[in-house]
Parts: structure tokens; C-alpha cells; sequence
């Protein structure tokens, strides 16, 4: 069925076919097929060509999908002052703020914007970005800010301090597995006679179906989602969590844990598109256009954080975690009678609190090391269903 989505410009158009010779000529030297995680990688990452290295807009109103800082600056406000009591209630985390997968800066300069006003600024604040597009967009951005930030390549070897990580395990590469009778076969990408881009499900050796819970049990057809490289993020920051001496990771995502992701329900995976404001099933329409995610297995996620040496501190809805963490306060530093100011703060803070909105589509998984955890910020924990 053809997607009636906006049109591309001539630039754009002429990117995105650049794009798609590249890939074709890497799945020619494959011997006719990549895995999608490859196809991923390239779609989103590929010098000047991918999503996150050309050099379209990504976020917000003229992007293709909005995050929570892109909604109201109250979202990191609330992280700021979370972060300020994190630091101070801990001797063993350093005033020290890092960041990973900035988009355009949008969060950094909210937390930092408001760590200033309170005279609690961090020592440092670092930035890890491989996209030279969206570093150059966050350096714009943080100008105000620049003595304070630095921009790393990577994630450092052990780092004391609280971390951030806002949607950044959806946006990374994911395997396809597909249930074909009793064995799993991985979905790749070939190319048709034409020179389409296309499906096409072969058995390989190394599926890490373990990841997987009851896979045995699941009906023929069955399609989902694989998150080595996101497994492989995650150990690695939970070793630089568990290298140093003390620290706390924040990352907001959407996602389930994994008895809720590989539901018999959920036959055909959580792969979407994001396409100006459009959200679509085809990974194949325009590459490099388009933003191409999954939804997060924090079940995975934590596991891996632990078996490095991090500690799950959290894992909640983000309705919760805010007004736990006191987003309502925030908002109440603006006079409800000032109804011009006011009125446009609360409705975008429903859009972040409310279950019908990102409130509850949207997780939090909070690891850490040697990092007291306040109280309050367990009301409505659900640690138990990881």
C-alpha cells in the first residue's frame, strides 16, 4: 500500500538515493544480504547520508517527532533538581552532569539554565555525540553554557556523577526474529529484481533468541525485536557506573519489560517510523528521512546493568517519576491566576505526566552505584516487573 506521507524535497530526495546506493552496493558485497541491524545502522548513522548525520532537522515542531524537552522545559528542570539532591545526599557522586545522545541540546540547556538560576551549577557537564551535525546544533544551542561543556566521542572508562540518557537506547540499531515453525529465522534486507529494497528471512547461527523469554512458546509467525548493540550500551555504561565511585543513570525510553514485550499479542514486533509527525511501519521509505526506532526490553537492559556491577535503583512510568521527583512544584512557580503563562506550562506538563499521553507509554530505568535513591521516588515502583 502506498504511504501518503509529505513529498521530500529535490536535496532531500537525492540524499536519501545516495543513501540507498550505498546500501545496495554493501549488500551486493554481502553476497545479497545484511542484516536489518546493519540496514538500521546505515539508515540512521551512515556518514553524511544517515538520519543522525545529514543535516535535516530531527526534533521538534518542523522535525519528525517530539521529545519530552522539546515539550516543556519543566521536564528538565525537574532532572536538574533531581540530580542537585542525587549529588548533594551522596558523598561518593561528584557534581558532575553527563549527557548521552543530546539531540539539539534542548535538555542540557534546560537543566543547566535552571542550575544556574538556583547558583548550583555542576562543575562540569559533558556531552558524548557522534553526530557532527547535532554537536554542531547543541554547541549553537549551549553557547551560553560553553566554558562548562565538554564533547566527548564516547562514554569515558569510569565516571562519578549523575548521567542522562533521554530516548536513546530506542534509537539503536535492533536484529529481526521471526518464528518459522520450530526454529527462529532473522529478518534481513535483500534487494529486489527492480533494486528495491526488501525483506527476506534466512537462518543464521548467532540469533541471541535468549533474550527472549518462553520463545519456544511463541506461534509460528511470530516477529520481534533483538537488542544486542542496546545490551552492549548498556554493559558499557554500567562499567564506567561500576568503575568509579559513585554514580546514577537516568534513562527515559518507551518500552516494556519483557514479559510485556514479547506478548503472543504483539505477533509483528514494535519497529515504527517517524517521518514529520507521521508515525509509519516502512523501514524502507526514504533511508535516512527518517527516524527508524523499537521499543525498549528494560528487562534486557537491566540485566546487562547488573551483571556489569551497576545496581537498578528504579524502573517506573514517567507520570510518576516526575511527580515524584516534583515537576507539579516547578509548575507552581507560576501563579495559576497568571492564566497566559500558566495555562500553556500545565497543559504541556499533562503531556508528559498524563497516561494517556507520554505519562505512562514512556519508562524510566534509574541504575546506579553507592547513590541514595530517595524514598519518595519509589511511589508506584515497579522494579518487581523488570
Amino acid at each position: 500500500m502506498q504511504l501518503q506521507l509529505p513529498e521530500p524535497g529535490a536535496d532531500a530526495q537525492s540524499a536519501s538515493h545516495s543513501l540507498k546506493t550505498l546500501i545496495a552496493g554493501e549488500i551486493a558485497a554481502a553476497g545479497g544480504w545484511i542484516s536489518f541491524e546493519r540496514y538500521m545502522e546505515l539508515a540512521l548513522y551512515a556518514p553524511q547520508y544517515g538520519y543522525y548525520s545529514g543535516g535535516s532537522a530531527k526534533l521538534g515542531k518542523d522535525g519528525d517527532f517530539t521529545t519530552a524537552p522539546e515539550i516543556s522545559p519543566l521536564f528538565g528542570a525537574t532532572l536538574a533538581h533531581l540530580a542537585t539532591e542525587l549529588i548533594n545526599d551522596s558523598e561518593q557522586i561528584a557534581n558532575i552532569l553527563l549527557e548521552f545522545g543530546a539531540g539539539t541540546g534542548k535538555l542540557a540547556l534546560d537543566i543547566l539554565t535552571e542550575l544556574k538560576s538556583r547558583g548550583q551549577l555542576p562543575e562540569k557537564y559533558f556531552i558524548v555525540e557522534i553526530s557532527a551535525q547535532l554537536r554542531a546544533r547543541q554547541q549553537e544551542t549551549l553557547s551560553g553554557f560553553a566554558g562548562l561543556i565538554e564533547w566527548l566521542d564516547a562514554l569515558p572508562a569510569s565516571f562519578s556523577g549523575v548521567v542522562v540518557g533521554n530516548e536513546v537506547l530506542d534509537a539503536m540499531p535492533v536484529r529481526l526474529a521471526l518464528k518459522s515453525g520450530d526454529q527462529w529465522l532473522e529478518r534481513g534486507v535483500a534487494l529486489a529484481a527492480d533494486g528495491a529494497l526488501r525483506f527476506e528471512d534466512r537462518a543464521v547461527a548467532d540469533l541471541p533468541v535468549a533474550q527472549i523469554p518462553d520463545a519456544a512458546e511463541l506461534p509460528d509467525g511470530y516477529l520481534s525485536e533483538l537488542a544486542p548493540v542496546a545490551i552492549g550500551f548498556m554493559r558499557t555504561l554500567a562499567r564506567m557506573i561500576a568503575s568509579g565511585p559513585g554514580a546514577v543513570a537516568i534513562l527515559p525510553d518507551y518500552g516494556f519489560p519483557a514479559a510485556e514485550y514479547y506478548l503472543h499479542d504483539r505477533s509483528q514486533g514494535t519497529l515504527m517510523c517517524h517521518y514529520r509527525h507521521h508515525a509509519h511501519g516502512d523501514p524502507f521509505y526514504w533511508p535516512g528521512l527518517q527516524d527508524i526506532t523499537a521499543h525498549v526490553d528494560f528487562t534486557a537492559m537491566a540485566i546487562a546493568a547488573v551483571e556489569e556491577g551497576a545496581e537498578v535503583l528504579a524502573y517506573t512510568s514517567q507520570g510518576a517519576f516526575l511527580l515524584n521527583a516534583g515537576i507539579g512544584v516547578l509548575l507552581l512557580r507560576t501563579s495559576p491566576e497568571e492564566s497566559l503563562q500558566y495555562l500553556p506550562q500545565a497543559n504541556a506538563m499533562q503531556k508528559l505526566i498524563s497516561p494517556a499521553e507520554m505519562g505512562e507509554l514512556f519508562k524510566i530505568l534509574v541504575i546506579g552505584k553507592n547513590a541514595e535513591w530517595p524514598q519518595r521516588m519509589l511511589r508506584h515502583d515497579r522494579t518487581h516487573r523488570l
